[in-house]
């Protein structure tokens, strides 16, 4: 069997913001492009202490079937304050009806209190209210949370609009909470924004990012 050679120079590998390298069907091989499962950066919002919310509502559409939003390092200017999503769905209020589940484990600092536990009090059944992401982050100058939201086929008339997500946050009581959820928009609306808050108080510092999953 013949081993075919590739003359490196011949091959279009010019950088571009948000593309991976993938072959083509033309002679020089390899271009810049999406590929599947390629995340597309599309907006970064970050928290000035000015308010008590993050708001996405740009963007979300038909062109991707998946959504990412990354929250990294979310500090709050309350202590014990939480960190809640919703979603607007074709109005201007963050008000989609949801259904959801919510569980966390848990260990101190000192060693005690390890647990794992479903929070009755974090789900919503059929609710237009916030969905909880996060337990009481401290707002000591080192606490804060940070996690992954996923939101599927947000454009859609037809089927419910799934999330779920994961993420780790250092509480008020000096202890870390590792916290799973996961839920669905019980609308026939496509959702076109996404809304981060505070329970209570402004949400002193945070990066938040919205990539596209192609």
């Amino acid at each position: 069997m013949a081993l075919s050679k590739v003359n490196f120079n011949s091959l279009n590998v010019t950088p571009a913001a948000s593309k991976a390298i993938k072959f083509n069907s033309n002679n020089n091989g390899i271009e810049t492009g999406d590929v599947g499962g390629s995340l597309v950066l599309l907006s970064t919002l970050t928290a000035d202490g000015s308010g008590t919310t993050i708001t996405f509502d740009s963007n979300i559409d038909s062109t991707y079937s998946e959504y990412i939003f990354k929250y990294i390092n979310v500090h709050p200017a309350t202590n014990e304050a939480g960190l809640f999503v919703n979603f607007r769905d074709g109005s201007t209020a963050y008000d989609a009806t949801k259904t959801t589940t919510y569980f966390a484990a848990e260990h101190r600092e000192d060693g005690s209190g390890g647990a794992l536990n479903y929070s009755a009090s974090s789900d919503l059944a059929q609710s237009t209210s916030a969905q909880k992401l996060t337990g009481n982050i401290g707002n000591d100058n080192d606490q804060s949370a940070s996690g992954t939201l996923h939101l599927f086929n947000p454009s859609s008339t037809t089927f419910v609009k799934h999330f779920f997500g994961a993420g780790n946050e250092y509480q008020g009581g000096d202890y870390i909470t590792n916290v799973f959820y996961a839920g669905y928009c019980n609308v026939t609306a496509a959702i076109d924004g996404v809304q981060f808050s505070m329970s209570s108080g402004n949400m002193d510092a945070g990066t938040f990012k919205m990539y596209g999953v192609v």
